[in-house]
C-alpha cells in the first residue's frame, strides 16, 4: 500500500468516528467564536484591547489602529474566515483564509510575549491545521495523491481513546512549554509586571525592565538588554564584595 493510500485509509477512519466528527465540530465553532468579536471591533473602528502604547503589544496595536482602511479589512476579512467556517459546505475556504490570519497573530504573540493571545494563538493555528487535514479529501487534489480509496464508509461508533489521550498529553505540554518559555514577561500593566520579580533570581534588575517597559516606553529588546545590564552590573559589584 503506498503513500497516498494509507492517508486515505486514515482519513476514512477517523471521519467514520462520530466521537472524532463531534471534536471536529466543537473546533469549528470555537474557531468561529474566535473570530467573530475581534472582526466586529475592527470594523466599527474601535481599539482592540486598553492596553496602553509603552506596552510591546500596545505599541503594535496603537501603530495598526492608525492604519485606517488596512485596519477595518483585517476585521473584514475575520468575520468573512468565520462566516465561512459556519457553513459546511465552504469549511476548507473558511480554513484556508482563517490560517494565514490566525499565523501572523501567533507569531506576533511570540515575538512581543503578548501573554493575552500566547496560548490561545498557537492552539488556534493547530486547530486549523486539524481541519485541513480533516478535509484531506477535499485538498488532496491539489497535492500528489489523488488515488480514492475504497475503504468502507460503515459508521463506527468506537471511542477513539488514543486520539483524545494524545490530544491531552499534547495541550498539557504544550501549556507547561509556552508558560515556562520565557522567565520574563512585559505583562500588561506595570504592576502585573512586577509581580513576576519576587520569583526571579535578580528583583532590582527585573523592575527595571518592567519600569523601562512601562514607564519610560522603550521596546521589548531595549528592555531586555537593560535586565541583562542590570544583572551583570549586580553581578558585578557582588563580585567586589566578595
Amino acid at each position: 500500500m503506498n503513500a497516498s493510500n494509507k492517508l486515505d485509509d486514515l482519513h476514512t477512519k477517523a471521519t467514520r468516528n462520530k466521537w472524532m466528527r463531534y471534536f471536529t465540530t466543537f473546533t469549528r465553532f470555537a474557531l468561529i467564536a474566535g473570530f467573530l468579536p475581534a472582526g466586529y471591533v475592527k470594523i466599527i473602528g474601535e481599539r482592540f484591547t486598553d492596553l496602553h502604547n509603552n506596552q510591546p503589544m500596545g505599541h503594535y496595536l496603537e501603530a495598526l489602529h492608525h492604519t485606517g482602511y488596512y485596519y477595518t479589512f483585517i476585521g473584514y476579512a475575520q468575520i468573512l474566515a468565520a462566516l465561512l467556517l459556519l457553513i459546511p459546505r465552504t469549511v476548507v475556504l473558511g480554513t484556508l483564509l482563517y490560517l494565514p490570519i490566525i499565523l501572523n497573530i501567533c507569531i506576533l504573540s511570540l515575538a512581543v510575549r503578548f501573554e493575552g493571545s500566547l496560548l490561545t494563538a498557537p492552539l488556534m493555528v493547530v486547530a486549523c491545521i486539524y481541519l485541513l487535514c480533516w478535509h484531506y479529501n477535499r485538498l488532496k487534489y491539489i497535492l500528489p495523491f489523488n488515488n480514492l480509496s475504497e475503504a468502507s464508509l460503515m459508521p463506527d461508533n468506537k471511542f477513539p481513546k488514543w486520539f483524545f489521550t494524545g490530544v491531552l498529553i499534547g495541550l498539557a505540554t504544550f501549556v507547561f512549554t509556552i508558560t515556562h518559555i520565557y522567565h520574563l514577561m512585559p505583562r500588561n500593566t506595570l504592576t502585573d509586571c512586577e509581580t513576576q520579580c519576587n520569583n526571579i533570581e535578580n528583583p532590582d534588575a527585573c523592575k527595571i525592565f518592567c519600569e523601562s517597559i512601562h514607564n519610560t516606553g522603550q521596546d521589548l529588546d531595549k528592555s531586555l538588554d537593560e535586565y541583562e545590564r542590570a544583572v551583570e552590573t549586580a553581578k558585578t559589584k557582588g563580585k567586589r564584595l566578595k
